[in-house]
């Protein structure tokens, strides 16, 4: 396969499924004319040009989603799936509105491709899950337990990105490559890096204080961490409950974890942004025209940001600033009127007239309905910082990338850049610490006036 294919779906099960889906969508048009009779020429001209429209469609739909090459659960994939049928379904009912014949019937489309496609995702999910890992892990320990685990990190879908040695450790010739330095610099290398899970893989009484350390580190900067249920590893004997630390550890999380409610939470995210996008698609055309058309430069504004546990995504955005307003940022830092780590002048000389506007009504925040959808965002959670800025939080201050960022939280109702850069801090600690999916709703109807009127927005 070519870069461009193994970027769109990587390995063997992704390219699978991704062949199925693109079948379906040639199928569904042979299926429509043996149910509904064969079409005339003209008509089967223009299903072939539907077929090329759809085709491409899907990809680049796909494509912005990460569908293929994306890592979520099993209720993720379906809902983006869902999703997916349901916007080629949307299409074909306008184009039928419009006139052009020779189309498979919208109902019909979601009828045939719908349970097809769902059926395909779901037997190739957990297929693709053994494919590759999908997450990086840092290993505290490097003695015997730590070589160990690093063996067999791969059956967990982890990868090693980093070691630390503890006292008296001496790392194999496997571990050297990855040695970031001794258990005492994890801070450092937290603030450095970004890891979505620890392993603490020592269970000696001696280094009893230094575990303790790397725990209570752990836990300030709000990230996952494992440690060992016992100091043997087993080769026939398994746990009586498999659901206890298959792989010999228990994972730890710095929230309380409640799995039904954030897989909910995640199907909202991928259903409420798919219908804001469909149904804001008017008014997304109507500003990205306006944007293109009163000042020069580029629709989209793309920006480095820090989301979940450090990871850098690009956070789309209307261009609401003159083109190189970058550029122009270090001669206007003395100018800066929030404290903290935080940039943000009330007047801001880049911003245009029209970014104004766009900005007291969150109508630039529109286009990361798609940062969603990929999974770099959620609907609600803590705003997603620009990674210059989170180099200067303080450890406590980071505890916030623990959770997916959000498009709004507790701080947009509460005054947004009225409030100080502390206080927000703590607004955001506030919503992981009590996060729940009811809450999740009440913030969301909340949010609803303050964008409507523009309150506390600059």
């Amino acid at each position: 396969m070519d870069n461009g294919t193994e970027r769109i779906a990587p390995g063997v099960w992704s390219k699978l499924n991704l062949a199925i889906d693109l079948a379906l969508l040639a199928a569904s048009l042979r299926a429509d004319s043996i149910l509904y009779g064969t079409p005339a020429p003209h008509a089967a001209r223009a299903g072939l040009w539907w077929l090329a429209a759809a085709v491409a469609l899907w990809m680049l739909s796909a494509t912005a989603l990460r569908h293929y090459a994306g890592r979520r659960t099993a209720t993720e994939e379906l809902a983006a799936t869902a999703l997916l049928v349901a916007s080629q379904a949307a299409v074909l009912a306008v184009l039928h509105a419009l006139g052009v014949a020779g189309l498979p019937g919208a109902g019909a489309f979601m009828a045939f491709v719908m349970p097809a496609a769902l059926a395909a995702k779901a037997a190739t999910v957990p297929l693709r899950a053994r494919e590759a890992p999908v997450r990086d892990v840092l290993l505290v320990g490097v003695g015997p337990l730590g070589r160990a685990t690093e063996a067999e990190l791969a059956g967990v879908r982890a990868r090693l990105a980093g070691a630390l040695s503890l006292p008296g450790e001496r790392p194999s010739e496997a571990l050297e490559p990855w040695m970031l330095g001794s258990h005492s610099d994890l801070a450092r290398v937290l603030s450095e890096r970004a890891f979505a899970e620890v392993f603490v893989a020592v269970d000696e009484p001696r280094h009893r204080d230094d575990v303790q350390q790397v725990v209570r580190t752990c836990e300030t900067f709000g990230i996952p961490f494992a440690l060992p249920v016992h100091g043997y590893r087993l080769d026939r004997s398994r746990p009586s409950d498999r659901r206890l630390a298959a792989e010999g550890y228990v994972h730890y999380v710095p929230f309380e974890p409640k799995p039904a409610q954030r897989a909910v939470k995640r199907l909202v995210d991928v259903l409420g942004a798919g219908a804001a996008i469909v149904l804001l698609s008017p008014l997304l055309a109507a500003v990205a025209m306006l944007v293109k058309t009163t000042s020069p430069g580029p629709v989209l504004f793309r920006q480095k940001r820090s989301g979940l546990h450090g990871r850098v995504f690009h956070m789309l955005k209307f261009r609401s600033m003159v083109a190189d307003a970058e550029a122009r940022r270090a001669k206007l830092e003395t100018l800066n009127e929030q404290d903290g780590p935080v940039f943000k002048i009330r007047n801001d000389p880049r911003v245009t007239p029209l970014g104004r506007f766009l900005r007291k009504f969150s109508l630039d925040e529109l286009p990361q309905f798609f940062n969603v959808l990929a999974g770099d965002m959620s609907l609600v959670g803590p705003r997603p910082p620009v990674p210059a800025e989170v180099a200067k939080y303080e450890p406590w201050q980071r505890r916030r990338l623990s959770v997916r960022p959000g498009l709004t939280c507790i701080w947009q109702i509460s005054g947004r850049n009225r409030i100080s850069f502390e206080d927000w801090m703590y607004l955001d600690m506030r919503y992981i610490d009590h996060w729940s999916l009811l809450g999740d709703f009440d913030l969301l109807l909340r949010t609803v006036p303050v964008v409507v009127t523009g309150r506390g927005a600059s």
